[in-house]
């Protein structure tokens, strides 16, 4: 399974997190996801913990299982 982290920003909008190459950042586990996220975005992160909003999260992402519909 893999992971993928996201942050919202002013408007509401989530977007994912990319790297400088631009390709989506993925992680193999979530402990890893969360921990990028803190590193990336801390000030949020620990704004999260005190705070009532939530603007980073870790989403995980779903593999295609049936292939539908048929791919070349």
């Amino acid at each position: 399974m893999k992971f993928k982290i996201e942050v919202q920003d002013e408007t509401g909008v989530w977007s994912d997190i990319r790297g400088p190459d631009g390709k989506l950042v993925v992680f193999d586990d979530e402990p890893s996801a969360r921990a990028e996220l803190a590193l990336r975005f801390p000030v949020l992160v620990k704004m999260e913990q005190y705070a009532g909003g939530k603007r980073t999260r870790v989403i995980r992402i779903l593999e295609d299982e049936d292939d539908w519909p048929a791919r070349k």
